[in-house]
C-alpha cells in the first residue's frame, strides 16, 4: 500500500474523512445518550436540559455530515493533472476502518480446532494483518486493485479456515459508512468482503478520474475503469444482498452502479470528438444522437438518485451536478441539430433521400404543418426550425447554470462554471446571427430529440481468476478437509512396533490419506486405529498434502523398526449449536438499520416446528423510538435462558437468518 503519512492530496482527504467518522461516532453516542436519559427521567426541568443538548448535538451531525459531504465532492484532487476544459467526472472515497487484531483469536482457534501449535502460525497470521494494514492505502493503479483483490480472495481462504456457522471467534469488524460516517460493526467477515469489494469498486472509480482525457488512451483507460467499478459495484449487490450499512445498500449500488455507466458514456462521447467535430451533415447527426444519449443516461441517473431512500444520503451536490450534466448535454443535443438545419443547407449534388432519411431518425415525429423532405428544401423552414432548437438549447443552458449556482459546493468547481458559460454563450452567438425581426411570428417548438448510440457501455465482472493467490494458512492442510465447518476429534497416535507383519489396512483418497478396510485384528486396529481416519504424520514427518503412493513409500518400513502415525477422527456435524449473538444498530435520524427479531422459543417448544426466517432488515423512520439508538456491541448469550417477547434496546439475531 501507499505510505499513509504521505502528504498527497488524496491521503489529505481520507484522513479528513477518518477524523470526521470519528467525529459523527462521538456525536452519535453523544445523542444515544441523552435520548435514552430523556426516555428514562421524568424530571421537568432536566428533560429541558436534554432537549436543549439534543437541538445541539443534532446540529452538529447535520454539520459533519455537509462536512462529509464536502469530501465526496472534492471532484479535483482525482482528477488528472493536466489542463482540461472537461466537466469533472466523480470518484468514490474509500471506505475507512479500524485496526484488527487477528492474533490472538486465531491462535485459540488453530489450537482448539485443529490440536496444532499456534505459534508456529506467528509468521502467517502477521502476514495477513500486514496485507490488511496496506489494503487501507492502496495507490491508485492495477497494483492497488491487484492488492485489494488479493486481499478478498485470502478472506475467502480465512472464512472457510476459521469462521465456522454456528458461532463467533471474538473478532469485531468496524466499517464506517462512506457517504453517512456512522459505523457498522459486526463479527460476522462477510461485512468484511463486502467493504473490500466495494474500495475495489471505488478504486476503479479513482483510477478512472486520474486518467488524462485529452488523449485517445487515457479516454479509452477511463471508459474502461468505469465499467470494471459498475461491475464490481453490481457484483456486490448481487452477492451480498443484505449489507448493514447505508453505501451498500441494495438501491445505492444500484444508482451507484448507473452512475459510473453514465460516466464511462461520456468519456465515450469526448472520446469521439477528441479530434474535433467536423461540421458535416451526417458527422452532426450522429453527434446529436450520442450526445443526445448522454443527456439521456445522466436524467435517469438524475431521477434515480432523487428516489427514497437514497435521496436522504445521496450527496447533494452528486444529484444536482446529475441533473446540470442531464442539462448541458440536451442543450448540446439541440446545438449541433440547430448547426445541420442553419448551416446545410440542400445542394443539387446532395442525396436527398439519406439526408431525409438521417434527419428523420433524430425525431419521433416533427412540428404539426412540416415534413422532413419540405424541411429540406425550404430555407426558410430550416430556419426557423434550428431557431427553435437553438431556443431550447438556450433554456437548457439556462437551467444548468441556475441548478449549478444553488449548490455551494459546485459553485466552486472554477472548470465546470467555465464549460457551462462558454457552451451558453456559444448558443447565444448562433441565436444573434439569425434573429430577425419577424421572430415573433415564428411559433414552432423544437421537438425533443431521439437518442442512439453505436457504441455499448456495459458492466464488466470482475475477474478475480486473473488474480493469483496463495493461502497464508497453507500447512494446515486441504481446505476441503481442515476446514472450520468439520469437527475433530483430539489427534491420537498409533504406534506400530517392529516385527509388525504388514500394514493391515489399505489407503484411499487424495489429500490427506484416508484408512479403509481395516483388518480389525492386525496391530495397527489393537493400537487404537479406525475406519475412516485420516493419517497427519508418518514418524513426526506431516502429510496433510501427500497422496497415497508417498504415504505407502514412508510405510515401507512397518515391521523393521518402530514406527509412528498420527491420526485425525472426523465427527458428525449434523448436530450443531445453535447460536445467537447481537449486533450494531446506531440510531441516527433515518438510519438503515438492523432491527433483530427474537425467536419465541416457547412456541418452538409447543409445536416443535422451526419458526420462520422474517426480515430483519428495517427503516427507522416511521417510530425513532423503536430503533435501537445505543451502541450494541456482540455479546456471548446463554442458550439456556429464555428470550423476552418484548424487544429491548438490542434483540438477538439468530445466525441462520445470517446478515448477508
Amino acid at each position: 500500500g501507499c505510505n499513509p503519512l504521505a502528504e498527497t492530496g488524496r491521503s489529505k482527504l481520507q484522513n479528513q474523512r477518518a477524523v470526521l467518522n470519528q467525529q459523527i461516532l462521538r456525536a452519535v453516542r453523544m445523542r444515544a445518550g441523552a435520548e435514552n436519559l430523556l426516555r428514562a427521567t421524568t424530571n421537568n426541568k432536566v428533560r429541558e436540559q436534554v432537549l436543549l443538548e439534543l437541538s445541539f448535538v443534532n446540529s452538529d451531525l447535520q454539520i459533519l455530515k455537509e462536512e462529509l459531504e464536502g469530501l465526496n465532492i472534492s471532484v479535483e484532487v482525482y482528477q488528472n493533472a493536466e489542463e482540461t476544459f472537461s466537466i469533472p467526472l466523480v470518484p468514490l472515497g474509500l471506505k475507512e476502518t479500524k485496526d484488527v487484531d487477528f492474533t490472538l483469536p486465531l491462535k485459540d482457534f488453530i489450537l482448539e480446532h485443529y490440536s496444532q501449535d499456534s505459534s508456529e502460525y506467528e509468521d502467517e497470521i502477521a502476514d495477513l494483518m500486514d496485507l490488511r494494514q496496506a489494503c487501507r492505502t492502496p495507490s491508485r493503479d492495477e497494483a492497488g486493485i491487484e492488492m485489494l483483490m488479493s486481499y478478498f480472495l485470502q478472506l475467502g481462504y480465512v472464512e472457510n479456515r476459521f469462521f465456522p456457522p454456528t458461532r463467533h471467534i471474538g473478532v469485531l469488524f468496524t466499517w464506517y459508512d462512506s457517504f453517512t460516517g456512522v459505523p457498522v460493526c459486526q463479527q460476522n467477515l462477510l461485512l468484511e468482503k463486502a467493504s473490500v469489494l466495494f474500495n475495489i469498486g471505488a478504486l476503479y472509480t479513482q483510477i478512472a478520474t486520474r486518467c488524462n482525457r485529452q488523449t485517445q488512451a487515457g479516454l479509452e483507460n477511463a471508459v474502461d475503469a468505469f465499467q470494471k467499478a459498475a461491475g464490481v459495484l453490481s457484483y456486490l449487490k448481487e452477492t451480498f444482498t443484505h449489507t448493514p450499512s447505508y453505501d451498500m445498500s441494495p438501491a445505492m449500488l444500484n444508482v451507484l452502479v448507473k452512475m459510473m455507466l453514465a460516466q464511462a458514456r461520456e468519456c465515450v462521447f469526448e472520446q469521439i470528438g477528441l479530434s474535433g467535430i467536423r461540421n458535416e451533415f451526417f458527422t452532426l447527426v450522429k453527434m446529436t444522437q450520442e450526445v443526445a444519449k448522454v443527456g439521456e443516461v445522466y436524467m435517469l441517473v438524475s431521477t434515480a438518485m432523487n428516489q427514497e431512500p437514497v435521496k436522504e444520503n445521496i450527496p447533494y451536490s452528486w444529484s444536482k451536478l446529475a441533473q446540470i450534466k442531464s442539462d448541458h448535454y440536451k442543450a448540446l443535443a439541440h446545438y449541433f441539430i440547430a448547426t445541420i438545419l442553419c448551416d446545410h443547407e440542400l445542394q443539387p449534388g446532395d442525396d436527398k433521400d439519406q439526408q431525409e432519411k438521417a434527419l428523420s431518425q433524430l425525431y419521433e415525429h416533427v412540428p404539426e404543418g412540416l415534413m422532413v423532405l419540405a424541411v429540406l428544401k425550404d430555407k426558410v423552414q430550416r430556419k426557423q426550425l434550428g431557431k427553435a432548437h437553438l431556443r431550447k438549447a438556450i433554456v437548457y443552458h439556462e437551467e444548468a447554470l441556475r441548478v449549478c449556482g444553488l449548490c455551494k459546493k459546485l459553485r466552486n468547481i472554477e472548470v465546470l462554471q467555465e464549460v457551462l458559460t462558454a457552451a451558453h454563450k456559444r448558443s447565444l452567438l448562433k441565436y444573434a446571427q439569425l434573429e430577425t425581426e419577424d421572430d415573433f411570428l415564428s411559433l414552432i417548438q423544437a421537438p425533443d430529440i431521439l437518442s442512439k448510440t453505436e457504441y455499448k457501455i456495459e458492466t464488466i465482472a470482475p475477474q478475480f481468476s486473473k488474480v493469483k493467490v496463495k493461502d497464508f494458512f497453507h500447512k494446515l492442510g486441504p481446505l476441503t478437509v481442515f476446514s472450520a465447518k468439520q469437527r475433530w476429534a483430539a489427534p491420537r497416535t498409533i504406534r506400530l512396533p517392529r516385527g509388525t507383519e504388514g500394514l493391515g489396512f489399505s489407503l484411499k483418497g487424495g489429500s490427506p490419506v484416508q484408512v479403509y478396510c481395516l483388518d480389525p485384528v492386525c496391530s495397527a486396529a489393537s493400537m487404537g486405529l479406525k475406519e475412516g481416519d485420516y493419517i497427519v504424520s508418518v514418524d513426526g514427518m506431516d502429510c496433510k498434502w501427500l497422496g497415497v503412493n508417498e504415504v505407502l513409500e514412508k510405510l515401507q518400513s512397518v515391521g523393521k523398526q518402530p514406527m509412528e502415525l498420527e491420526v485425525i477422527s472426523c465427527q458428525d456435524t449434523g448436530a450443531s449449536l445453535h447460536s445467537k449473538s447481537a449486533t450494531y444498530s446506531m440510531g441516527m435520524q433515518k438510519t438503515y438499520s438492523l432491527i433483530c427479531l427474537a425467536m419465541d422459543e416457547d412456541k418452538i417448544d409447543q409445536t416443535k416446528k422451526a419458526p420462520l426466517k422474517l426480515p430483519f432488515l428495517s427503516w427507522g423512520t416511521k417510530n425513532r423510538q423503536k430503533a435501537a439508538s445505543t451502541l450494541c456491541l456482540p455479546s456471548a448469550v446463554a442458550g439456556s435462558s429464555q428470550i423476552k417477547k418484548k424487544l429491548s434496546s438490542f434483540t438477538l439475531l439468530n445466525t441462520e437468518s445470517s446478515l448477508y
